[in-house]
């Protein structure tokens, strides 16, 4: 996956295909270093891609491999065009 750094604590995943947004990380060196294989990237990126979303897909310092969203994954949904997303919210959630 492209990932680009943007300063001592940004990193972007460009958007792509059908990726509404970028996907930011917050994150420096030894951290982004620690998720590069990690599936968390790879749901950034997926995020991206959600109808409504605005802004970018985030991932914040303690980003890790979720359920749908990343552990540690920020995103704004429209609110006439998006959706409420169960991964972003939590399936632990009634």
């Amino acid at each position: 996956m492209q990932i680009e750094q943007l300063d001592s604590y940004r990193w972007r995943i460009p958007r792509e295909g059908r990726m509404r947004v970028d996907g930011i990380v917050y994150a420096d060196e030894r951290l982004i270093a620690g998720v590069r294989d990690d599936p968390a990237l790879t749901q950034v990126k997926n995020v991206a891609h959600l109808p409504g979303i605005v802004g970018a897909s985030f991932g914040m310092p303690d980003i890790h491999w979720g359920y749908g969203f990343p552990i540690g994954g920020v995103a704004a949904m429209d609110e006439e065009d998006g959706v409420v997303s169960p991964g972003g919210v939590g399936y632990d959630i009634n």
